[in-house]
């Protein structure tokens, strides 16, 4: 474990920024990062970010202030972020990963703009196609891991293998499990079903060459049940499934607070059983999922949903934290070995 982790982060990206970034870091630090040894480096407005501080007292916390008046718009093309981007808060949060400065970097802006950069920046890993977006996931005992979750919109066998061999490395850096259980995202379990690429990617993993757990196809019930810990799937599906899963949280807690609180009995019963109705909503808050990961590259880089709040982008940095102190990438460089040398052999054969 590395004595001190540093967290690049970009203060200016997400829908409100740079409010909700200041208290996210105040939040983590009253909370899972209290008594843990994180410093942030602070990329943005100077002004703004200091007359936050402040008022938070975070001083002493964030070990420097990088100024630029330049940050990247939510809704800017990729490309025109690429062309001008350079120099503002999101570039530079990269940046700083990229020359050993930081350990990590998180951001809360634009998902296109960031995976750009980040690709860029930091250059896809050996062997990698395509980085991957891996979000985590809630299940009824542990949570799981799906990718792609937007990052590619169409992918190949090819890919979709790759994102096993990431998922995997990742799922066991960061929750200490030596086989986590691998399934392939389909619309039934049967062998018949599934389109060409989904039965090319199924033939590849279940092949024996890759030294995975796999399971087979799985259902999209199959996410939530506890039985997957690795969810492979394109990111077209991935980010439906994600963004339905997180309407549903929420259209499920808007039910639920209707419920408690309609008229005084039900206030009065929803106060005798607090403490387990509280319990419940934060098992079925998606905030406590936020954290999206870009698998593939050279360096860390951690997408929090731009929409989200304090507590959302403060799970956002736990999950950074986390990464940097595990041997995620040295896991995910000798599964992708493992990966290259079963291939080269196959070829030759």
């Amino acid at each position: 474990m590395l004595d001190e982790i540093i967290i690049s982060i970009d203060a200016m990206g997400g829908d409100n920024a740079p409010e909700v970034v200041i208290k996210g870091i105040d939040y983590f630090l009253k909370h899972e990062g209290k008594n843990r040894n994180a410093k942030f480096l602070l990329h943005g407005n100077k002004d703004k970010l200091s007359k936050l501080l402040k008022k938070s007292n975070l001083t002493s916390n964030c070990s420097v202030i990088l100024h630029t008046e330049k940050f990247i718009e939510m809704d800017a093309k990729p490309s025109h972020a690429l062309r001008r981007g350079k120099g503002s808060s999101m570039w530079n949060s990269i940046e700083s990963v990229k020359d050993n400065v930081a350990n990590v970097a998180v951001s809360a802006g634009n998902t296109g703009a960031l995976m750009a950069m980040s690709k860029l920046q930091l250059r896809m890993k050996p062997g990698v196609t395509r980085p991957a977006i891996v979000a985590t996931w809630p299940q009824k005992n542990d949570w799981c891991v799906v990718l792609d979750v937007g990052a590619n919109i169409e992918c190949d066998e090819i890919q979709l293998t790759e994102f096993a061999i990431l998922g995997e490395a990742f799922y066991r850096a960061l929750h200490k499990k030596d086989k986590p259980t691998v399934g392939l995202l389909n619309v039934g379990t049967e062998e018949l079903k599934g389109n060409a690429v989904i039965k090319a990617a199924h033939e590849r993993l279940s092949g024996g060459h890759i030294n995975l757990n796999y399971k087979g196809y799985i259902e999209g019930t199959d996410i939530s049940n506890g039985n997957i810990d690795v969810v492979v799937t394109d990111g077209f599906t991935g980010n439906i499934a994600l963004k339905t899963a997180e309407g549903t949280a929420k259209l499920i807690g808007y039910f639920f607070n209707k419920a408690l609180f309609g008229n005084l009995w039900s206030k009065i019963t929803t106060f005798a059983n607090s403490y387990s109705l509280l319990r419940l909503k934060r098992q079925i808050d998606p905030r406590r999922a936020n954290g999206g990961v870009f698998l593939g590259l050279n360096g860390i880089i951690i997408k929090s949903h731009g929409g989200t709040d304090h507590i959302g982008y403060a799970n956002a940095i736990g999950v950074a934290l986390n990464l940097a102190e595990s041997s995620f990438m040295s896991e995910i460089d000798t599964s992708l070995d493992l990966l290259h040398k079963n291939e080269a052999e196959r070829s030759v054969k």
